[in-house]
């Protein structure tokens, strides 16, 4: 008997060329998981798959940008062609967006953020929904952030992106409570990733945590036996809050 915890299941991941999409996607991998490696850098996506197979896993790679909305209803058919169900969904993509008042917020770069950051994990919960509730144990991931709480001048974009993604995540929960279907928010904070690089220009990386050291986190979230549903994960305190009573 396999002592791999994910044996036989499916994880799409989003994000998953580079930073903490990439680890915790191999991750995923190393415990038995079959990844779907969703990112635009096809360079990266490669890379991935050379170490998920070199480890002795399996990957399937989708180079598409999630503002690519066809390719995600395409995504959720071609994954119940193959498998009939969808066991673990990781939305990591996002981009920060431009840092300025918001009166000078360039229109498009303000929709371009909340496409990836929003829109397109919206369009993914449509796509494979039903995919999940397939499942003996649907789970989802979605990365989230401090911004939405803190409102910081200038992060206006973001912040706003953020916190729309967490109630789409706290209204998915509680459409979800009669099923299979658990997800949880992760808030990274500060990792030593190219988002935050570009957010932080005079900070120096190698003070930050390296995107590795979440993986494991996500992977407990992803879980079967995992009774954590509905609530936020703060990966620097270690604490889960139970964000769905903030909705009572």
């Amino acid at each position: 008997m396999s002592s791999k915890r994910l044996e036989g299941r499916v994880a799409v991941v989003t994000g998953a060329s580079r930073g903490i999409g990439y680890f915790a996607a191999k991750k995923l991998a190393e415990e038995g998981a079959h990844i779907v490696a969703i990112a635009r850098t096809v360079g990266g996506l490669e890379e991935l798959d050379d170490e998920i197979r070199k480890a002795g896993g399996s990957a399937t790679l989708v180079p598409v940008n999630l503002t690519d909305f066809d390719a995600i209803d395409r995504l959720g058919a071609a994954i119940f062609e193959r498998w009939k169900k969808l066991d673990i969904l990781v939305g990591n993509a996002g981009i920060l967006g431009p840092t300025s008042p918001l009166g000078h917020v360039d229109p498009k770069k303000f929709d371009d953020v909340m496409k990836i950051n929003v829109t397109a994990n919206w369009r993914l919960i449509r796509s494979l929904d039903p995919l999940l509730r397939q499942s003996d144990a649907g789970r989802t991931v979605f990365l989230t952030s401090g911004a939405p709480h803190k409102c910081r001048a200038y992060w206006g974009p973001y912040s706003m992106s953020k916190a729309a993604l967490e109630a789409l995540v706290r209204t998915y929960v509680n459409e979800t409570q009669k099923t299979n279907v658990q997800s949880m928010l992760v808030n990274p904070g500060p990792v030593r990733t190219g988002m935050r690089a570009k957010a932080m220009p005079g900070e120096d990386p190698m003070t930050l945590t390296h995107p590795s050291e979440i993986s494991e986190d996500i992977v407990r979230f992803c879980l079967p036996e995992c009774t954590q549903n509905g609530r936020l994960y703060d990966f620097p305190s270690k604490e889960l809050r139970d964000f769905m009573q903030l909705a009572s």
